[in-house]
């Protein structure tokens, strides 16, 4: 295992390469596969399995950028805590960078729960908007000798590192004979992470009276990383685990992503209807883009359809229960699309004709009221055609999505 610098705006990278074809999966929410106790990230058929406590470590030590090499499918699990990787850190040195970090500030309160499992995500205290705190209360019940724990922490780097980074896995000593039972820890001893026994710790002694509940909050710390920024606020937990950790984040996903959409409709757009004319040739009654609000290069592009009752459409399609076509959303994605195309600069002055639809899927009706969030990503750009992935949202709920494949023709015969 290498840590390895990366430019700004990377995030946390885990780098497999070993392989016939190496392979970069990202750290975000998107990318985590569902496993029992801990937190694997997939690409395709390829897995990284245990990147929690690495994950902890990055945030802990406020690293934003890194790509994470590995020669195996799993992080090493070292001595069950982080401050191993805390230690590799911190002798690498850390080099300060000029692009401004991305910090979410949680803006309400945000709950997910399971049975007795809880968590709570709030804004933060007015004066600590850049940390993050964490209340965390963890319950094993009096017959057991964890029993219960808590502990309530505000994290910066030297707390970080002296309170929470030296805190190891623990299991009961019934579930350790379990996982043996499915084949998983042979390797391990009695050293390698805290075991209880009826006693308390089997050949082993705790580094801290609660370390237990002090792991559980390395490994929230490395989950909320997940997010691919920094987390402000107040994180509440109550017998949380890395499922329903995973969970809180792809709340708050979403509601950062319902935020920028929300800020994006406000602004000024990238393209008004004057500007999108001069790109597509389609007029009254077939022009499907109102306007354009973002446009990332020639990768990706997010415009809007403002669906009203006044469209002809809607006169037959249908009449007191109207309905937009569904043929109407993909022109309306594929108009989208060959705005994004035009971007290319060979292909500006050319227009995207429609060669092939694959891969629609319908998920909601949209009616007159709706506003239809255009989005398109490139997959392959050539000089003659181009490929787009697309996807017709209503709010954040998606209505249909599509691959378009076109070929870019010459304009005159429009003009």
């Amino acid at each position: 295992m290498r840590f390895k610098p990366a430019k700004p705006n990377t995030g946390i990278v885990f780098y497999l390469s070993n392989g016939p074809d190496p392979v970069r999966i990202p750290a975000r929410v998107e990318n985590v596969s569902k496993r029992d106790r801990r937190t694997s990230i997939r690409n395709g058929t390829t897995a990284i399995e245990t990147i929690e406590h690495c994950l902890s470590a990055c945030t802990g030590m406020g690293i934003d950028n890194i790509e994470v090499e590995l020669t195996g499918h799993e992080v090493p699990g070292l001595d069950g805590s982080c401050a191993p990787f805390v230690e590799m850190i911190q002798e690498a040195e850390i080099e300060p960078q000029e692009a401004e970090r991305e910090v979410f500030v949680i803006p309400d309160t945000l709950r997910v729960g399971k049975g007795d499992m809880e968590l709570l995500a709030l804004p933060p205290i007015p004066g600590y908007e850049d940390a993050l705190e964490v209340h965390y209360f963890l319950d094993y019940g009096d017959g057991t000798p964890i029993g219960r724990q808590s502990y309530i922490i505000r994290i910066t780097q030297q707390s970080f590192v002296e309170e929470i980074a030296p805190a190891r896995t623990f299991v009961l000593e019934a579930e350790a004979e379990e996982l043996r039972r499915q084949g998983l820890g042979m390797h391990l001893s009695y050293q390698d992470l805290v075991v209880f026994g009826a006693d308390g710790p089997i050949e082993n002694e705790l580094r801290f009276p609660e370390e237990c509940v002090r792991h559980k909050i390395l490994d929230l710390i490395g989950d909320l990383t997940l997010l691919g920024q920094f987390v402000s606020g107040r994180i509440y937990a109550r017998k949380s685990g890395h499922a329903l950790n995973h969970e809180l984040v792809r709340q708050l996903l979403a509601r950062r992503k319902a935020l920028r959409l929300r800020k994006l409709l406000a602004d000024k757009p990238v393209m008004d209807i004057h500007a999108i004319r001069r790109i597509l040739p389609h007029r009254y009654p077939f022009l499907m883009v109102d306007r354009v609000i973002e446009i990332e290069g020639t990768r990706r592009a997010v415009g809007v359809k403002n669906v009203t009752g006044n469209e002809p459409c809607f006169q037959g399609h249908y009449p007191g229960q109207p309905i937009m076509p569904g043929v109407l959303i993909l022109e309306a994605l594929a108009q989208m699309g060959g705005i994004l195309l035009s971007q290319e600069l060979e292909l500006k002055g050319k227009v995207a004709v429609l060669l092939s639809i694959d891969k629609v899927k319908f998920r909601r009706p949209v009616v007159p009221g709706d506003q239809l969030l255009l989005e398109v990503e490139a997959l392959r750009i050539k000089s003659r055609t181009g490929h787009v992935r697309c996807k017709a949202k209503v709010g954040d709920v998606l209505a249909a999505e599509a691959n378009l494949k076109f070929m870019m023709a010459d304009a005159d015969p429009w003009q």
